[in-house]
């Protein structure tokens, strides 16, 4: 499972968004989890391979303080999602929110996840990196 590729998606009700069949098709199943990324990006992963990854966050100490702080942040603002027949789904308010999504968005994969972005801030982010090489 490997994604890879960038999309650009329109916005075609409250939050409905169509995935990619290139992102769709690494995909187990009709259901994934999408929850905050980095720089105001939205990270999608497969659910299983998901929760394979996240098991051991659910066996910290509850007196760790940096562990209740890091599953707060993950836990929070995840959501497992539904795939309808025509491979769309809804992203909820808090998520498009955090993302700045409004008309239209920018589906890239990065290997073992793929990451929704508002085209503004991709726009920004690929100067920024460009001007730092």
């Amino acid at each position: 499972m490997v994604f890879f590729g960038e999309y650009q998606v329109n916005l075609s009700g409250s939050g409905r968004f169509l995935l990619p069949k290139r992102i769709r098709e690494f995909l187990k199943g009709n259901i994934f989890v999408l929850t905050k990324g980095f720089d105001n990006s939205l990270a999608g992963y497969d659910k299983e391979d998901w929760e394979r990854r996240t098991s051991g966050l659910l066996n910290p100490s509850p007196l760790q303080q940096a562990d209740l702080k890091e599953r707060r942040e993950i836990f929070s603002a995840l959501s497992y999602l539904e795939i309808d027949e025509q491979g769309r789904f809804v992203i909820p308010k808090n998520l498009l929110i955090y993302a700045s999504l409004k008309e239209e968005a920018v589906i890239i994969g990065v290997g073992d996840h793929f990451e929704i972005w508002s085209p503004e801030k991709w726009k920004e982010y690929n100067r920024k990196s460009k001007a730092k090489n």
